[in-house]
């Protein structure tokens, strides 16, 4: 059982306000300075956020013995400067348990992994929040059966995304297009998505913004699911 206490009764039985805890565990570096700001005005004022990385503290010299060989699971994330780095899932996983073990130490009331690939359990004492499910339910409840248009970040993705995202669409058209990269290959992306008639629009990465979101539906003119906003908005629930 998962207690957060977010009030309490001061003298005069007037209601005092905590702070809630949010800890976000990101695969690659932390602070998210293009991620977290976005969040925070779902969560509302009363949270608070501590950040950790899987790659915190990592060289990019090192970062790069990380990458995926073939059969690998691949992620796509940035380094603190906003440099875009591909690693295998492989090689993070027991930095990403380390960083939730973190976070519980400081007192995160729930903890949120803040990327959209499919990973395995992880240990926690807390709620853990995983994007992934969250994102995949949300466009199952609403739009099983469409026909979906996808955005990932790297052509290495293409072939996961079009399996996952299968078990709840009637065809699945995914794009490779990285939100830490040009904003005029996510016009084209979704150009492309356009003339394959999709019904609607996934974007499948944690990095993609409300901008990015604004643009594709309006060229997409169908509705649009955005990670990070359906995640936060989730969190608050939560909170």
């Amino acid at each position: 059982m998962f207690t957060l206490s977010s009030s309490s009764s001061g003298k005069g039985g007037e209601v005092m306000h905590t702070k809630r805890i949010l800890g976000t565990v990101t695969i690659g570096q932390s602070p998210r300075h293009d991620l977290i700001p976005e969040m925070i005005p779902f969560l509302g004022d009363d949270a608070q956020v501590i950040e950790a990385g899987a790659l915190d503290g990592m060289t990019l010299d090192e970062v790069r013995k990380l990458s995926p060989e073939p059969g690998d699971y691949v992620l796509i994330t940035r380094m603190r400067d906003g440099t875009q780095v591909k690693i295998a899932e492989k090689h993070i996983l027991p930095r990403m348990q380390e960083k939730i073990n973190e976070l519980e130490g400081k007192g995160a009331q729930i903890i949120a992994l803040v990327c959209t690939g499919e990973f395995p359990e992880f240990r926690s004492s807390k709620l853990l929040v995983r994007p992934e499910k969250v994102l995949f339910n949300t466009v199952s409840a609403v739009g099983k059966g469409m026909r979906l248009g996808v955005f990932i970040p790297d052509k290495d993705q293409m072939e996961h995304a079009k399996l996952r995202w299968s078990r709840t669409a009637s065809s699945v058209q995914v794009q490779a297009a990285s939100p830490y990269g040009s904003m005029a290959r996510i016009v084209e992306a979704a150009e492309a998505l356009k003339k394959a008639d999709v019904q609607m629009g996934i974007l499948d990465c944690i990095g993609y913004t409300i901008a990015d979101k604004n643009m594709v539906k309006e060229i997409l003119g169908v509705p649009v699911i955005l990670a990070r906003s359906i995640v936060a908005r989730t969190l608050a629930e939560l909170l």
